[in-house]
């Protein structure tokens, strides 16, 4: 099993993709209850200037490393990171367990149209998959409770939440006690990507960690500004880190000599 680490001040959980399908499983089995979030750049930015995500994110049960951005920075840091954990392959990849063993996923986000498209999808590409419900993702404030006991009504084995960040981690630190879901997890686009109206980068690409990048081509006037904001942003807090490192092993250094 994984240890969590921390990387300029945020907490990660270093576990492999294979360990965290395992975790994954073993809660929905009913061993224990698993809240899962996904790390990426812009999130651990703005976590940064933002307490109440920073203490919804820290409140999760596996921190996955999500973007490439990550990956590099601990590389940099000398931190010891197993493997990314996409989080659209690792929805996909419990989509084909819970169709393999009976397991029932509940979707919740995204637009009307999206979501039916990807349950659609889904269903075709795994047929033996059932589906415990769904709901949109674009209900008022005041239509949340209602929501939650809709997914309580459905007892699904796992839920996947396809809002943006913050409102997802918020949704998940204030409702998962009482909907008591085995495994839930934030997917962010994912829905996008099973529903067929965005495509994931070549693998090439993916591999470069330039999947930011064909983001930006996909959707250049949401996309560019959040990429280039926080991506210079995390630049920086790492050049600053690596540097202080660097500075007191030197130091260390010098006085060993002396």
């Amino acid at each position: 099993m994984g240890e969590r680490i921390s990387i300029l001040g945020t907490p990660v959980d270093a576990y492999s993709f294979a360990e965290t399908v395992r975790r994954a499983h073993d809660a929905m089995t009913g061993s224990q209850v698993i809240r899962q979030v996904s790390l990426n750049v812009a999130k651990l930015v703005k976590m940064r200037s933002d307490p109440l995500l920073r203490s919804d994110v820290l409140s999760s049960d596996i921190i996955s490393a999500d973007g490439m951005g990550i990956i590099w920075g601990c590389k940099l840091l000398g931190l010891r990171l197993p493997s990314r954990v996409p989080g659209v392959d690792l929805m996909m990849a419990l989509l084909e367990l819970c169709a393999k063993e009976g397991f029932r996923p509940y979707f919740l986000g995204a637009t009307p149209k999206v979501l039916e498209d990807a349950v659609c999808n889904a269903t075709r590409r795994w047929p033996a998959l059932q589906i415990a419900g769904m709901h949109h993702g674009y209900f008022k404030i005041d239509e949340e409770s209602a929501v939650v006991e809709e997914i309580v009504r459905a007892k699904p084995h796992c839920l996947f939440i396809a809002m943006p960040t913050p409102r997802k981690e918020r949704f998940l630190a204030q409702h998962h006690a009482k909907l008591q879901v085995p495994y839930i997890m934030g997917v962010g686009g994912s829905l996008d990507i099973l529903a067929g109206k965005t495509s994931r980068a070549p693998y090439w690409m993916q591999a470069a960690g330039l999947e930011w990048f064909y983001r930006i081509l996909q959707e250049p006037r949401r996309m560019w500004w959040r990429y280039a904001s926080t991506n210079g942003v995390f630049a920086w807090l790492v050049i600053t880190a690596l540097t202080q490192v660097l500075l007191t092993k030197i130091v260390q250094r010098h006085r060993h000599v002396d």
